[in-house]
């Protein structure tokens, strides 16, 4: 099937395949990339917020996308980042069926925690549980990576494979693709959005080609113990990890009041944290509700001092990913 025969409108009569119904929905998650210092690597699924989507067969090879809420998404699918993963998964499917998806976009894109991959993601969960779960997971990512190809012009699964697995994840490789999940302790998180955008292709254009090899090893140190935190629940060496010597230097430059909240963030108790994908949203971690909560309140009293907008969620690790939620 050549991406020509992709449509962006046509009819919508439901294809009676697959043994899990015609139509169903999907809350697909937020997600913390690069945590700190795994640029590209590292992944955390969020229990909050979530868009919804809902996914139908139809019976021509194409793919329709609608936006529930007005929200001015592209509905060339070949252009549209839960599009085209589907228009990926249609080149590997022999049937003559294809996919309308609706999208409730709760995750603002451009916030820098993870809306292309959720819109992706769900996409493609939804559209293999109607398959009768015929891929597998590292199937689903390789598949939502070009959603995010759409949106950056790189793929990258840091924010695709946490969305899909579930908790935080590592994406050892990519070619071919190596997909670990880390087991971890259970963290607070509490996310500052200040209401700008940056663009994650902006964010990437704006990186250090090369590196200092002093810089490296100090990242890598970090990469290790934050990965070892997690697996031994080390909440100190967490937090001793949680720096980053060669992309926030950078970034942060981005996103008004990043130090302050960084910092008094850390003197509420967080853990650590720092910006969230491309940004322009924070992340902090905690050991529990009391001090996520009152790292909150240092976040809104940093955005209210500056006087910009702002959204903040308090919210935990989800465990299981895009969750299925009708058939």
């Amino acid at each position: 099937m050549e991406s020509k025969d992709i449509q962006a409108s046509g009819n919508t009569t439901t294809a009676a395949i697959g043994s899990n119904g015609n139509a169903v929905s999907v809350l697909a998650p937020a997600t913390v990339a690069n945590l700190v210092c795994g640029f590209d690597i590292l992944g955390l699924c969020l229990n909050e917020p979530n868009d919804l989507m809902e996914v139908k067969l139809l019976t021509e090879k194409k793919v329709v996308i609608i936006s529930a809420d007005g929200y001015p998404l592209p509905l060339d699918p070949a252009q549209n980042t839960a599009g085209a993963p589907l228009v990926e998964m249609l080149h590997e499917i022999e049937e003559n069926i294809g996919f309308e998806v609706t999208i409730h976009k709760k995750i603002k894109p451009g916030s820098g925690i993870g809306s292309s991959a959720a819109s992706a993601a769900g996409a493609v969960v939804a559209a293999n549980h109607l398959l009768g779960n015929r891929f597998n997971n590292s199937d689903l990512v390789r598949f939502a990576m070009f959603g995010e190809k759409v949106a950056s012009g790189v793929k990258h699964a840091d924010n695709i494979a946490p969305c899909i697995y579930g908790g935080v994840t590592l994406i050892r490789s990519i070619h071919p693709l190596d997909i670990i999940r880390i087991p971890s302790p259970e963290l607070y998180v509490t996310i500052v959005h200040p209401q700008i955008e940056v663009r994650t292709s902006d964010a990437r254009q704006i990186l250090r080609k090369e590196v200092l090899l002093k810089d490296a090893i100090k990242q890598w140190g970090n990469i290790a113990g934050l990965i070892a935190g997690f697996m031994q629940n080390d909440f100190e060496l967490i937090g001793r990890s949680l720096e980053d010597y060669i992309i926030e230097p950078v970034r942060s430059i981005l996103i008004p009041g990043f130090a302050e909240v960084k910092q008094q963030s850390k003197e509420a108790r967080a853990l650590g944290g720092g910006i969230s994908g491309s940004g322009p949203s924070i992340f902090m971690l905690s050991k529990d509700e009391k001090s996520a909560k009152a790292v909150e309140q240092v976040m809104k009293a940093v955005y209210e001092k500056i006087g910009l907008a702002y959204n903040t969620y308090v919210t935990t690790i989800n465990q299981t990913g895009v969750k299925i939620m009708s058939k």
